[in-house]
């Protein structure tokens, strides 16, 4: 046989398996590395407009009062008006799109636009004063960028191939995102496969962990390793109190993370009518009437409850922040009022925070529980309460406070707190995500 024979002969099958590495691996890697640094820029984006209102306000106290009724208008208007599909966390979208059983529906919920929108849209929200996070963005932009990696692969499949493939791109880039943004890769693949996937959904485990590997060390390599809350110091539970702590802490966060959830997610159903109206007819006026409430109540906390929360959750860690003590039920209003305006930002970090206050005050009614297991343990409760996603609760406080020694109170206190939870309310990013399909 001719050497020119001999390489006709080779040539397809290199040619197919270079093909099935690619699918398989090439575009997840990609879109990985590609996410990792766009969550890296959007995290120090927002904390330089964060840093843009702390200064600010502490030269002018009262430019709150002003800049965040102002913000509200601006960022009702621009949701509504140009990136309709970036409103809110961004969750419920990509739960959504995986849940969808047609190509453009999933496309429409991940455009290009929408990214663009979430990125700006947020950055002015944080900037102007609003109660957000950036965690749930960071999930939508992640999803987005793997989901329109399709373009990658051929396009010559059947219509449930392509259904199935882009369900694989979402679910990898939703993992990267969360991974990404909080430097807890374990966290991101349990929210992945607890949060995100249905029964319909199958993407290796293989190709999950290497995706969020890879955005993870993309991170790393711009911010270093870090650990979230780096001022919980790992210690031991004292075991004698560890069930009336843990039982105390279940029910409490519990009962106020599911009535959160409910009020979040059924807001036409305890707001007035005439607020109703003014919300659909007038949405400038009311943002900025959303906008000016944050405001207020951000001059009655001193300014604690302004922003994502995550300088008052590590103040309350570090020992070095008194803050008020109905701090966890002012940020929780806080919270409520941002979500109203309809900008796009997400509640990871506040609900973070909210959990902090509220185990700082149940340290205070029981002393021998050490402030910090009890921060770590109302976190969670209070995160698991919300999410009704227990794993996905306790492994992500657990990576980002880098608390193992407390492994089994945090998984008690994120089931027991779930339950309790589901007492009040649905799931909450699946209720959301019904107005999306």
């Amino acid at each position: 046989m001719s050497s020119y024979a001999l390489t006709s002969s080779v040539s397809p099958c290199r040619s197919r398996s270079l093909l099935r590495l690619w699918l398989g691996y090439g575009a997840y890697a990609l879109g990985a590395a590609v996410i990792g640094l766009t969550v890296v820029v959007y995290a120090h984006l927002l904390d330089i407009g964060a840093l843009l209102l702390v200064r600010a306000q502490q030269t002018r106290p009262w430019i709150p009062l002003l800049v965040t009724p102002a913000t509200g208008a601006v960022s009702a208007w621009l949701t509504r008006k140009y990136f309709r599909g970036a409103e809110g966390s961004g969750i419920p979208q990509v739960i959504a799109a995986l849940r969808s059983n047609s190509s453009q529906s999933a496309a429409d919920l991940m455009q290009t636009k929408i990214v663009v929108g979430k990125i700006l849209v947020s950055w002015l929200a944080l900037a102007g004063g609003l109660t957000i996070g950036r965690e749930g963005p960071s999930v939508h932009i992640g999803a987005a960028v793997m989901f329109n990696l399709r373009h990658l692969h051929p396009r010559r499949v059947s219509q449930d191939a392509r259904i199935a493939l882009e369900r694989s791109l979402l679910l990898a880039g939703a993992a990267c995102g969360l991974a990404a943004a909080f430097d807890t890769p374990l966290a991101g693949f349990v929210f992945a496969f607890e949060q995100l996937c249905g029964r319909s959904m199958r993407l290796p485990l293989k190709v999950m962990a290497m995706t969020i590997a890879l955005s993870t060390s993309v991170t790393r390599a711009i911010d270093g390793n870090y650990t979230f809350f780096a001022s919980l110091r790992p210690l031991e539970f004292p075991a004698v109190e560890s069930m009336t702590a843990v039982f105390a802490l279940s029910i409490v966060t519990g009962a106020v993370g599911g009535a959160f959830a409910w009020l979040f997610a059924n807001s036409e159903r305890w707001l007035p009518s005439f607020l109703n109206s003014m919300r659909a007819k007038t949405p400038l006026a009311f943002g900025a009437l959303c906008g000016l409430v944050v405001a207020v109540i951000g001059y009655v906390s001193e300014w604690h409850t302004v922003g994502s929360g995550y300088a008052e959750a590590s103040g309350i860690i570090g020992g070095h922040i008194a803050l008020p003590t109905a701090y966890p039920i002012l940020k929780i209003a806080s919270l409520l009022a941002s979500s109203l305006v309809g900008a796009p930002g997400g509640i990871f970090v506040p609900t973070l925070a909210i959990g902090a206050g509220i185990g700082d005050l149940l340290h205070t009614l029981m002393p021998v529980v050490p402030l910090h297991a009890a921060i770590a343990l109302a976190m969670v409760g209070y995160l698991s309460s919300v999410t009704q996603k227990p794993i996905t609760a306790f492994v992500i406080v657990m990576e980002m406070s880098n608390m193992h020694a407390l492994l089994f109170p945090l998984m008690a206190v994120a089931f027991i707190a779930s339950a309790v939870s589901r007492a009040f309310t649905t799931p909450l990013y699946e209720t959301l995500s019904l107005r999306y399909r």
